[in-house]
């Protein structure tokens, strides 16, 4: 049995159940049980600790195959003679914490989610307290899971109920109540309302575990019973759909703002007053000047679908980017190394909405994202000031389009692989200028007359497609830029054609 293809660069996702598409289910509970056997010896091999003196957490989100699921992730632990203490529904970040946190100190915990993957999907997450695996340890705890269940403790130990997310709630109360520090001290967020908006994921209980608490009146909140099937929308904040559904909830209900958290919460946005979300390029824009507040000239890593005005907003502070290659542990690992070497960088962030600050173990948490803008909301209050005077100045591009190609093929990653490689043959070809500084993908550049912007495209790493992002500063400039790739894009019969004609149709404008 061979559970390579089940990896992702630092985790496990897969179709979990069956679904309408007919696509083969993948993680199976069998899969599960092997594979927390292996994560068992990596853990006692990365530890040098014997198996029956580990003691991992495991939490699950909401998805449906999760009690199917769960319950052999935590027979393939005990069996190895590992103590299990099950957190039950819980969020990513929390389960990191699990691992840091003085009366808990887990040696290991997994979470049970595929975040924002449609509810077919689950997958896997393991964290240490030196942070989550990367893309070695991923392949090296598949191998290990290969040979399955390779003792079995007589007997298992029962697992232990434990609920560490009201613990970790109460961190994030006592971090904004201290960052704030305002005149009622308790109740910081006194003067606002704040609304959540869950998307029947776990986030939900941000708003009676640290939005009352603090004070803040959470009247219009929706969506925050967890659901697996995600009957109201997908829990994104990078989805349109998700976006409107929450910004529509802030006007609505006069909020001071809205929140949006994605299914296991490690990824948030938030919506401004006027209904103006504040995410992608906005989200980035925002942190950058929180933290820059806080640490002047530090280095912020960014992912690669960064503006470029991303860069200008930042310098104008004294701080300095680094674009990076998309994915979260792409850029936590950036800024891990660029520490490592001698130059500051408090934060890796992507426009998705993940988020890890150097203050905070640089863990991708979005509650602690929302956490540390509550934070600054509050202090601001306090000096007749509002949070979209943080980014008052910051230039969006006058255009931008964006194409997901989905296709259907054997191989997906293998495929996606070959596209880039012949879209880069294709540039050099067309005389395409490229980006020397991108290390995502392909980005090629085009001058004032010709565009002036860019386009940029990479295969996803958790579904079948291949992304395509163009960006101008010209009227006009983006349909103008995307139509030179029309040629190359329609060499392949594999590419779903229902997403080909929007891209197609710029032809006959």
């Amino acid at each position: 049995m061979t559970y390579q293809h089940l990896r992702t660069e630092s985790d496990v996702r897969a179709v979990a159940m069956e679904n309408p598409e007919g696509q083969p289910v993948r993680l199976t509970p069998q899969a599960v049980y092997d594979i927390a056997c292996g994560f068992a010896r990596f853990v006692s091999e990365k530890l040098q600790k014997p198996l029956e003196q580990l003691r991992i957490a495991v939490a699950q989100d909401c998805r449906l195959s999760g009690p199917l699921l769960m319950p052999r992730l935590q027979q393939g632990l005990a069996d190895m003679g590992v103590q299990v203490f099950d957190c039950g529904l819980s969020t990513t970040p929390s389960m990191f914490m699990s691992t840091v946190t003085p009366g808990f100190l887990y040696d290991a915990a997994v979470m049970m989610t595929a975040s924002h993957l449609p509810p077919d999907r689950n997958g896997l997450k393991f964290f240490t307290a030196q942070g989550g695996t990367s893309n070695e340890d991923m392949i090296h705890i598949l191998a290990l899971a290969e040979d399955g269940c390779t003792k079995k403790a007589t007997p298992p130990k029962a697992a232990i109920q434990v609920d560490f997310l009201s613990k970790y709630a109460q961190q994030l109360v006592d971090l904004v109540r201290r960052g704030a520090n305002a005149q009622d001290y308790d109740h910081p967020l006194a003067p606002f309302r704040i609304l959540v908006d869950a998307g029947n994921g776990v986030g939900g209980f941000f708003v009676e575990q640290v939005l009352k608490p603090l004070g803040a009146d959470p009247t219009g909140s929706q969506f925050l019973e967890p659901d697996g099937r995600f009957p109201n929308h997908m829990p994104n904040p990078e989805d349109d759909d998700a976006l409107s559904s929450v910004s529509q909830a802030v006007t609505r209900n006069s909020a001071d703002l809205g929140i949006i958290f994605d299914t296991d919460c490690d990824r948030a946005a938030v919506i401004n007053r006027d209904g103006t979300p504040f995410a992608r390029n906005a989200l980035v824009a925002l942190m950058s000047a929180i933290v820059l507040e806080e640490h002047p000239g530090t280095t912020i890593v960014t992912c690669s679908s960064t503006s470029n005005h991303i860069r200008s907003f930042i310098e104008a502070r004294g701080g300095k980017q680094r674009r990076f290659k998309r994915g979260y542990r792409f850029v936590i690992d950036e800024a891990l190394r660029l520490n490592a070497a001698g130059t500051d960088s408090q934060m890796a962030i992507e426009v998705s909405g993940h988020c890890a600050l150097k203050e905070n173990h640089f863990l991708d948490d979005g509650a602690y994202l929302v956490a540390k803008v509550l934070i600054k909301m509050a202090r601001l209050h306090q000096e007749g000031k509002r949070l979209d005077s943080l980014i008052a100045d910051l230039k969006e591009p006058l255009e931008a389009l964006s194409f997901p190609f989905h296709f259907t093929v054997e191989n997906p990653r293998e495929y996606g692989d070959m596209l880039l490689r012949d879209l880069f043959q294709f540039a050099k070809e067309q005389g395409i200028a490229l980006n020397e500084e991108h290390v995502d993908g392909f980005r090629g550049e085009f001058p004032p007359g010709d565009g002036d912007g860019w386009a940029s495209s990479r295969p996803s790493m958790y579904n079948p497609l291949m992304g395509f992002q163009v960006e101008s500063e010209e009227l006009g400039g983006a349909k103008h830029i995307a139509k030179k790739f029309i040629p190359f894009f329609t060499r392949y019969p594999e590419l779903n054609q229902e997403d080909l004609a929007p891209l197609l149709a710029l032809a006959q404008e």
